[in-house]
């Protein structure tokens, strides 16, 4: 694997590339702005659109015990029971894998990580993908694909630990490891969706790789936004460790972080984060991986700044993706993936030519 050019700052507590404190708090300004924006407009574009003054009516109607009309229960069902939770889920994982690849890219020192390198995508796709072709689980009715998904990805982390922990658990490790089991568990994905017995459960299983929000309902929002939230939380507090580890191990040490320690932790956060995003979107790629450095263009290296934006802008991003998803081949869905892999591939092939740009710099 290529490796990267390190950040360069003398003090990796506060680097020296990072921008005014200024920029961050006005581009977290405006990314809150932007963010409100997008879920009005994320509920009121669809194949059905609903006019924006009504979506906001509606909105306050449910959460103020407001009242709506009865000619207005189709349009009200559409906006508070089917598309809000869409959205905002859209917004967590958003969020969430931003956040995930900003701290993988600091943990493994790789500007090509994200948070789908260490493999658990690839096992949670595993029982996804058994669930779709083969009825697993079916006594737990929708829950069935999320359940599967989860549980395998639990298992993927575990042994993707247990193999690159021996040893050490170094960059390098976690690296080939993750890698290396991604493939095992894409095969075994891909043998199962070509022995199955209907078309139409490979299709599902197909599009489910590709991550896909479709039949979101309301329950699946609160357990992803807490897991969220509380490890992008974790992962902001540990942000000088982060900013130190991008150094590398002995200049974290020289610093006084336990690098090994440190690095088993973030690992098992991030793991937990990406499993549990997956189990509910299926695995939606480049959002890890272009963000972060998108956000280091806007403000820096320093994580503590990073991981103050990147949610935010992981959000918005992910909100307008499924907007086009939705709307794009309507009254058909397109896979997440496709629309994030035609935006994030010119965006980095962009940063990539961009002159003087280096993993966690400008």
């Amino acid at each position: 694997m290529t490796p990267t050019n390190p950040v360069t700052p003398t003090n990796p507590a506060n680097p020296t590339t990072a921008g005014p404190a200024s920029s961050t708090t006005g581009a977290c300004a405006a990314l809150a702005v932007a963010l409100a924006v997008s879920v009005v407009c994320g509920v009121a574009l669809g194949p059905v659109p609903v006019p924006f003054d009504d979506v906001v009516r509606y909105l306050h109607a449910a959460v103020t015990g407001g009242v709506v009309q009865a000619a207005e229960a189709g349009p009200y069902r559409i906006v508070w029971d089917i598309r809000l939770p869409r959205v905002l889920l859209a917004a967590v994982v958003g969020a969430g894998l931003a956040a995930v690849g900003v701290a993988v890219q600091a943990v493994v020192r790789n500007a090509l990580a994200d948070p789908y390198v260490l493999g658990i995508s690839s096992g949670a796709s595993v029982g996804a993908t058994a669930v779709a072709t083969t009825g697993l689980f079916a006594s737990l009715g929708i829950y069935a694909l999320s359940t599967a998904a989860f549980l395998s990805a639990l298992a993927a982390t575990a042994l993707v630990y247990l193999v690159a922990g021996r040893g050490g658990l170094t960059p390098l490790r976690l690296v080939l490891t993750g890698t290396a089991l991604a493939h095992g568990f894409s095969a075994i994905a891909m043998l199962l969706v070509f022995q199955a017995p209907r078309g139409e459960a490979a299709r599902a299983a197909l599009f489910w790789l590709l991550g896909s929000l479709g039949g979101v309902t309301w329950a699946s929002v609160p357990v992803a936004a807490a897991v969220v939230v509380a490890g992008t939380a974790y992962l902001t507090t540990r942000a000088r460790h982060l900013n130190a580890l991008a150094m590398g191990d002995e200049t974290a040490t020289t610093l006084g972080v336990d690098v090994a320690r440190t690095r088993r932790t973030l690992f098992l956060v991030t793991a937990a984060m990406t499993g549990v995003l997956v189990a509910v979107s299926g695995a939606v790629g480049f959002v890890g991986l272009v963000l972060p450095h998108l956000v280091r263009l806007l403000v820096g290296a320093d994580h503590r700044r990073v991981l103050a934006v990147a949610p935010l802008a992981g959000a918005c991003f992910l909100i307008w993706v499924d907007v086009a998803a939705r709307l794009l081949a309507a009254p058909e869905e397109l896979p997440l993936g496709v629309i994030t892999a035609a935006l994030g591939v010119p965006c980095f092939v962009l940063l990539l030519r961009r002159r003087g740009y280096v993993f966690g710099g400008r």
